[in-house]
């Protein structure tokens, strides 16, 4: 057997982990058994990653875990969150190895409760709710495996009634990878920001973090060959990597070894807090889905990291369709520097998208805006990073029946789009609605109710026809007589890959 066939059954086999299948030929074979086209099918495992929530005392931390019903799938399976000390104490597999010793040793129910995992998803196509509360906290790591894993979703959404960063707190545990950026940071003195990164690996992994402002590279060797100790999550205090005060700064987290989960807590002293989730990959022409209609301040935030300045349209999506915002409708963006404007009240009561655009050269860029509501005293601060559409399927979750705006933005082409309202965490029916979103629009949705709700609920969207569809998810809560709110986007969830289908005879591949 030659080089060839021998790499093409090591890639079955790796695709064999993922989605069951193991046979495979070469997109070009020739004879009687060419490649067929590929197949759309259930991932069979994946992982999430949530950082520690929050360091102050007052914190009240809700996760929520939900995996959308899901065609294909087998009838086994599970998806667990474990803190990163008890997933060290595991093994491979998943198996909680501690918990079997501190069996077999007769030790005590308590010591035996320490061990479970902190959520354990039930059934596919209905959330499931765990509680954490203070400062000791841990970052978590989830696994989820078969009938679970194919757009297995879970947030962590936070309250914290007073001091920096109050508010509600809101991020969506992400898969690890080797690569964020994160445009919209800060070491302004009036803020508090932290990188977190967790490894949910059994080797260490070693990490850059890089700083750019406005004047481009922040110079510091602090930020350098990070070490995060296998199952564990570390918080990177930005000013503690450089003395520059700067209200704008693009973070770069580059992982040398391994690989991470990655994102920024931004707490300001009088301006609430929220999580910074990494924008999407740097691209020519990028979508900010979903800036609440009540926002009395928004700030976008870009950053090319190529060697050519980058000159980007701005037009906003409106519910009525494209705008160009006064005084604002180009950006110039120079090479390795960070870009901010102040859009101020761009809203003007509506709902709406950003949408970036390259004037001329094709230039990739990352972005962010920084969006605050309320007046005075009663500010608080929110974050939407540039998203990929929704493309297949996208989920959010921890929905309640108030205070909760789905948006949905067309921004190239009319888009159609099913919405499904899950079962609730404690009881109710699933529905679903399909929407027609028209071009260079964005649209609050009126959303479909899920019949006989108890609890929280999945709001899954689903690509139906028409041009690609971007979509956000705002939460807004009371606290302390504050209305605070947090927003997350709503990218595809890659529940499914592409697998070749392929006859059982490979001797083709044989010379």
């Amino acid at each position: 057997m030659n080089r060839t066939t021998l790499s093409l059954i090591a890639g079955g086999t790796a695709l064999a982990a993922v989605t069951g299948l193991a046979a495979l030929t070469t997109p070009d074979a020739s004879g009687a058994n060419p490649a067929k086209a590929a197949a759309e099918l259930p991932v069979e495992r994946t992982s999430l990653l949530c950082p520690a929530p929050s360091t102050s005392d007052l914190a009240e931390t809700t996760y929520t875990s939900f995996t959308p019903l899901t065609k294909g799938t087998g009838t086994d399976g599970k998806a667990e969150l474990r803190s990163a000390a008890q997933e060290s104490a595991g093994t491979a597999d998943g198996k909680d190895k501690k918990a079997d010793d501190a069996s077999k040793a007769g030790k005590s129910d308590k010591a035996a409760k320490d061990d479970k995992p902190v959520l354990e998803a039930k059934e596919p196509g209905k959330p499931v709710i765990g509680d954490a509360s203070g400062a000791d906290s841990p970052a978590l790591i989830g696994t989820a495996d078969g009938k679970f894993a194919p757009g297995w979703t879970v947030q962590e959404t936070t309250e914290v009634a007073a001091g920096t960063g109050r508010g509600l707190q809101g991020v969506n545990c992400t898969a690890p990878d080797t690569e964020f950026w994160f445009p919209g940071a800060s070491t302004a003195p009036d803020r508090t920001d932290y990188v977190h990164l967790t490894n949910p690996d059994d080797s260490a992994a070693v990490v850059d973090i890089e700083l750019y402002g406005k004047d481009g590279a922040i110079e510091s060797t602090a930020g350098e060959g990070i070490t995060v100790q296998p199952h564990s999550g570390e918080p990177i205090l930005l000013s503690t990597l450089t003395g520059e005060k700067q209200d704008n700064v693009t973070v770069h987290v580059s992982v040398r070894s391994g690989r991470l989960g990655a994102s920024v807590q931004a707490l300001d002293d009088k301006l609430g807090g929220d999580w910074l989730a990494a924008s999407a990959d740097p691209a020519s022409s990028l979508v900010l889905p979903g800036i609440p209609k009540d926002a009395t301040s928004v700030r976008l935030v870009a950053f090319t990291p190529g060697d050519a300045d980058a000159d980007l349209k701005v037009r906003l999506a409106s519910p009525s369709g494209p705008i160009t915002p006064a005084g604002n409708e180009t950006l110039h963006v120079k090479a390795g520097m960070t870009s901010a404007v102040d859009l101020g009240d761009v809203m003007r009561g509506e709902t709406g998208s950003l949408v970036l655009t390259p004037t001329d050269q094709s230039v990739p860029v990352v972005a962010a805006l920084r969006v605050v509501r309320g007046k005075g005293a009663k500010q608080e601060t929110a974050f939407i990073p540039a998203s990929r559409p929704v493309g297949t399927r996208a989920t959010a979750v921890d929905n309640s029946a108030k205070g909760t705006t789905l948006s949905v933005t067309a921004p190239f082409r009319t888009a159609q789009v099913k919405v499904t309202a899950s079962a609730g965490s404690e009881g109710g029916t699933a529905v679903s609605k399909t929407y027609t979103i028209k071009s260079g629009t964005t649209q609050d949705l009126e959303m479909p109710a899920p019949s006989g709700l108890k609890g929280t609920y999945a709001l899954t969207v689903e690509s139906v026809s028409g041009g690609p569809a971007y979509a956000s998810r705002t939460l807004v809560a009371t606290t302390e007589g504050v209305s605070g709110f947090t927003v997350q986007t709503l990218p595809d969830d890659r529940g499914m890959v592409a697998v070749p289908e392929a006859d059982e005879d490979l001797s083709v591949l044989q010379k």
